[in-house]
């Protein structure tokens, strides 16, 4: 799933190829693509795209044109991509079983894809007059790299939260932008383990945490700044030390990488970094580790 890292290098790319140019048509290719009907998504034809935001995992495209100002925006759930096209393809987009989903064409005749890889179909695109009337956006909490967002906020996020702090780093209405990958990765930097309930960690550990959020998605934005749109996903996965990486050593000690599997998804983490050398059980068989 493309997290706020990944997302943001999508919005800088966006930023240097669509600001300016205008929209010749936006074409939904599955039908289950398109979650807003008012403004009807011919209203953007012909308007210019006049910036390119992000909210979390939301792409912002805003628009300017005979309708006035609108905001295409773009969540590309777990399995979606956003592929760039320099020209298109001459013909018109065919409705299929195929991974295309959307079609966005400028004047010049370049533009860009949607695509979303499996049968559990989560893409979801809007055409809206504010942000803030999707509701996935009007609730997100706090972007963890604003420049506004310091440690004393964090900890106040965190000090009514009754949960693991896995769960409390990927909620959305927590904390926006951060999902199951990096989650991992933020809880290897700061070397605590992901059943950790929030109500336990100490001042000391909630700032470390915060340390190593900002620091991990900082340095996954900087890897992913001036890569093209198609090469994000293997830069993502090159630079994970645990994510997706169970057996392999530890690039900090060494031991081997262990994951706790769960119905939909699993996470991945070091038990000599982050558990005090304990391997944790299965999740639905065992109590928590604290």
């Amino acid at each position: 799933m493309p997290e706020l890292p990944e997302v943001e290098a999508l919005r800088e790319f966006l930023d240097t190829h669509l600001v300016g140019k205008e929209l010749a048509r936006v074409l939904p290719v599955a039908i289950s693509v398109l979650k807003t009907y008012d403004p009807p998504l011919g209203a953007v034809e012909g308007a210019e795209v006049t910036a390119v935001g992000r909210h979390g995992k939301f792409l912002d495209l805003t628009t300017e044109g005979p309708a006035g100002e609108l905001h295409l925006l773009i969540h590309l759930a777990r399995a979606g991509w956003l592929r760039w096209q320099d020209p298109l393809p001459s013909g018109p987009p065919k409705p299929g079983k195929g991974p295309l989903a959307l079609r966005a064409a400028l004047t010049g005749g370049d533009g860009f894809d949607l695509t979303e890889a499996g049968t559990t179909k989560r893409l979801a695109v809007h055409l809206v007059r504010d942000p803030r009337d999707v509701p996935g956006v009007a609730r997100l909490g706090p972007d963890p790299l604003a420049a506004d967002f310091g440690p004393d906020d964090f900890a106040t996020l965190l000090a009514g939260e009754q949960r693991q702090i896995k769960g409390a780093l990927r909620d959305q209405s927590l904390i926006a932008g951060i999902g199951n990958a990096y989650s991992d990765e933020i809880l290897h930097a700061a070397r605590m383990s992901p059943f950790k309930p929030t109500r336990n960690l100490t001042p000391d550990e909630t700032t470390a945490l915060y340390t190593a959020m900002r620091s991990t998605l900082r340095e996954a934005v900087d890897r992913s700044h001036g890569v093209a749109a198609g090469r994000l996903k293997a830069e993502k996965k090159s630079g994970l030390r645990v994510h997706g990486r169970t057996g392999q050593p530890c690039p900090v000690c060494g031991d081997t990488i262990r994951e706790v599997s769960f119905s939909d998804s699993s996470l991945q983490y070091c038990p000599t970094c982050q558990t005090g050398g304990k391997p944790l059980a299965d999740r639905r068989l065992s109590k928590l580790l604290k």
